[in-house]
């Protein structure tokens, strides 16, 4: 048989890839009589012209697979993918289980390379305002190690809806003017504006955040490796900041010892707090000063929904998902969580969802940052912060989801086979169950069938409290 030749047009075409694998599928055609390759003109295909074909059936697990691995540089990533799926459709159904397969081994560095390369690109991409514009837009320089762009973009248009930008990398170009994304040819880093205003203010800002106590250059750079630096303000201050970070923390040693023996945690966070927040936004303004108190996150995750929300629900820290986007419970755990809140009767747009700790505790394994369980010291750190949220909130049901959180609001370590029922926190009537994620670990469909019921069951409780008199229990009277 001979040898059929499929071109792809260059960067990471899923759409034509997705179409090759259809009319190659269709035409029976085993990896061994295919070769791939990529061209700048696209539509291109060789002697064969891709007529449409049916759609082909392939685990949900692969074809998230295909999705990053498309965008990796190797030029054999397409061979590869062909390879993968050929086999999962050939009775290789569960592939992906055996993680010693020399091609599962491969495809899985690959995808975890990219999903690496865009948690990069989240981090550390900093815009700079353009001179010489009419109108007010912005700019910035990266140069990411895989064909990102198109994946990474609508992160960039969730955080910055309002702004009008661009970002410009070798492989191209993305643009969000406030209304539409679209994407354009490479550019050069000449193209991208150099410093602005701005950016004083960001460097003093990083100073005063930097812990020098934490100091260890080696994991910053595997973090923030140096090919970014030039593109970020701060970086620009971080020898000086190393040079005297022993200067620094035995001053702060010295003025340690200089204050009272014994300090509440309320006494603590008044001395950071220049004065009492009384709103929201001040709050979380004052927690993103704070840094997070174990290092690696990217960022505060606050909590989201109205201001006077009847009902809060309080989980134990954000994910990686939750800690990438800024926002809490966007994850698994949270996809799962909205769920149930939706075949409970509980909009989850009219609820106000946090976390006990605000920032994302992880360790890394390999290129995966893998959860870690705060201590009760770390939730004891961040109590403060969330019983003033709840008093700004001011809500009529506080929902502890799991051990953590009913640790932060109640001060005490209980179990939730104890505890989960109806309770009260301090000022505030609360309801007690299982984090979502504890769904998600369970080992079998049956078991996790049975929990799902038994916590949708609590969330038809927890809608039916948060419409009645919780003194009485009686729900309000229908409209007649």
């Amino acid at each position: 048989m001979s040898l059929h030749r499929i071109t792809l047009k260059n960067g990471a075409d899923l759409h034509g890839f997705r179409k090759a694998v259809r009319w190659l599928i269709a035409e029976e055609l085993a990896p061994q009589h295919v070769m791939f390759a990529v061209d700048d003109a696209p539509g291109l295909f060789g002697d064969e012209a891709l007529a449409d074909a049916p759609p082909v059936s392939i685990p949900k697990g692969v074809s998230r697979l295909i999705e990053q691995v498309v965008c990796h540089t190797d030029p054999e990533r397409y061979a590869l993918l062909y390879s993968l799926v050929w086999r999962v459709l050939n009775g290789e159904r569960d592939l992906l289980e055996i993680a010693s397969d020399p091609l599962v081994h491969r495809i899985d560095l690959m995808a975890r390379s990219v999903r690496r390369d865009l948690h990069k690109m989240h981090a550390f991409v900093r815009f700079r305002r353009m001179g010489g514009e009419a109108l007010e837009r912005f700019a910035a320089w990266f140069e990411p190690e895989h064909f990102i762009l198109e994946a990474a973009a609508p992160f960039f248009v969730d955080r910055f809806r309002s702004m009008d930008w661009t970002i410009l990398t070798p492989i191209g170009t993305a643009r969000w003017d406030r209304t539409a994304l679209t994407f354009g040819p490479p550019a050069q880093r000449e193209d991208a504006p150099g410093e602005d205003s701005f950016e004083e203010g960001w460097r003093g800002y990083y100073e005063s955040v930097f812990n020098p106590a934490r100091v260890n250059p080696t994991a910053m750079r595997a973090e923030m490796p140096k090919k970014y630096w030039r593109n970020m303000p701060e970086t620009a201050v971080i020898p000086g900041l190393i040079q005297t970070a022993a200067k620094r923390v035995e001053r702060m040693i010295e003025q340690e010892a200089t204050m009272p023996a014994k300090r509440t945690p309320e006494r603590a966070i008044q001395a950071m707090w220049d004065q009492e927040p009384k709103t929201l936004e001040q709050l979380n303004a004052i927690i993103a000063k704070a840094g997070p108190l174990v290092p690696g996150a990217t960022q505060a995750v606050f909590g989201e929904g109205p201001h006077h929300a009847e009902i809060v629900f309080v989980g134990e820290q954000p994910g990686d998902q939750e800690d990438l986007q800024g926002r809490p419970f966007v994850g698994p755990a949270g996809k799962l969580l909205t769920k149930a809140m939706q075949e409970a009767g509980i909009d989850r747009s009219q609820a106000y969802l946090t976390n006990a700790v605000k920032h994302f505790k992880f360790e890394q394994r390999g290129h995966r940052r893998i959860h870690a369980k705060p201590t009760a010291g770390e939730v004891k750190h961040y109590r403060p912060w969330l019983m003033k949220e709840l008093e700004l909130v001011r809500p009529k049901l506080v929902v502890a989801l799991g051990a953590t959180a009913v640790l932060a609001l109640s001060g005490k370590a209980t179990p939730i086979t104890r505890s989960r029922g109806r309770a009260t926190f301090g000022p505030y009537q609360g309801y007690v169950t299982v984090h979502p994620s504890y769904l998600l670990r369970l080992p079998d469909e049956g078991t996790k069938r049975e929990a799902y019921e038994a916590f949708l069951n609590d969330l038809r409780r927890i809608h039916d409290l948060a419409q009645a008199d919780l003194e009485t229990g009686e729900l309000p009277l229908a409209a007649e």
